[in-house]
């Protein structure tokens, strides 16, 4: 891991002092972790990951073994420990992901079954019911950022061009700009466009433009931000495949909220991009009706437990409700 570290830094044509001075550590542990003779906290060689751009894994997985070596020595029975370890590690992964995903799989079906009921109405009927639930997710996404505007209100200013006696010219515009935004989403999705960079800016440009010009469509100014979001674009194209789309959805918004790439607007970014997910495999929008302060508990719980799966049910109970709502719209 010394080596790892202090091969990075040069490679950066950083000095210690730099480094420390960047990262709020002392110089002198800086020196001692690339002698080897002090071993750097999981936050500090996180941080020093994410500043000299050592591949994460690579990093966690040098300072768990120098964790472990530390530990266990030269002891006679290190090695048999070590494999009974290892064979238990395994089995406790096992044993949650099939727990977690059981619990999803049950309603993961439920939604499937809706999804293809709604998928059968007639093409008036699903235009109709597009609109509704798309004018909901407006109000409810506007309002969860403190948006004053009624849900009436929204409809008039997005279908009539009103202006509202009492209201503000901001609050107007995040109305249109969200409307503009989830318009530009929907043409992407009929060209089958795949989530990239550009297209990303570009939203958070929309949702901001009148509004934060001097920021919208760009990173906040910090250099790491760049590479984690070329990892988070890396990682997106590696697993769209590869799990279930609103599974998929639901970890992109929480990798959105982790990065916090811009200076304003990461909550909303993070909801549309998980919502471009879902109208891309058919799904309703997953919209946020709690109250703001339970969806950021939500947030918090999830980070602090490091358990997705807290967020993703969240998410998954949304949708289904959301799915019932768009039947019960048909029936009226």
């Amino acid at each position: 891991m010394k080596t790892l570290l202090k091969n990075a830094r040069e490679l950066k044509g950083l000095k210690t002092r730099e480094v420390a001075q960047i990262l709020g550590i002392d110089q002198a542990l800086i020196s001692k972790f690339e002698s080897g003779t002090r071993r750097p906290t999981k936050n500090q060689i996180s941080k020093l990951s994410q500043l000299l751009e050592i591949d994460h894994e690579t990093i966690m997985i040098a300072w768990l073994k120098e964790k472990i070596l530390y530990e266990i020595g030269d002891d006679e029975f290190a090695l048999k420990a070590l494999l009974l370890a290892e064979q238990e590690i395994q089995n406790k992964k096992k044993i949650i992901n099939s727990a977690v995903l059981s619990s999803l799989q049950i309603i993961l079906d439920e939604i499937e079954i809706l999804k293809k009921q709604i998928k059968s109405f007639q093409h008036f009927d699903l235009r109709r019911i597009s609109k509704i639930l798309e004018l909901e997710f407006i109000f409810e996404s506007n309002r969860l950022n403190g948006n004053s505007l009624t849900f009436q209100e929204t409809k008039s200013v997005i279908n009539e061009g009103l202006t509202i006696a009492g209201k503000s010219m901001h609050e107007h515009l995040e109305a249109v700009n969200l409307h503009e935004t989830i318009a530009y989403i929907q043409d992407l999705n009929q060209k089958k466009a795949s989530i990239n960079e550009k297209d990303f800016l570009t939203i958070h440009n929309l949702v901001f433009r009148g509004i934060q010009d001097e920021n919208s469509g760009k990173y906040k100014n910090n250099s790491l931000i760049p590479r984690e979001m070329n990892l988070f674009f890396n990682w997106y194209e590696t697993n769209k495949n590869n799990l279930h789309p609103i599974l998929l959805a639901s970890e992109v918004h929480l990798k959105i909220i982790a990065i916090s790439p811009f200076e304003k607007g990461n909550m909303q970014i993070a909801n549309l991009l998980m919502n471009w997910i879902l109208l891309q495999h058919d799904y309703v929008f997953a919209t946020i009706q709690e109250r703001k302060d339970h969806y950021l508990s939500i947030l918090e719980e999830c980070q602090n437990k490091n358990d997705k799966s807290l967020f993703i049910n969240f998410i998954l109970q949304i949708e289904k409700t959301n799915l019932l709502r768009a039947i019960e719209l048909v029936s009226k």
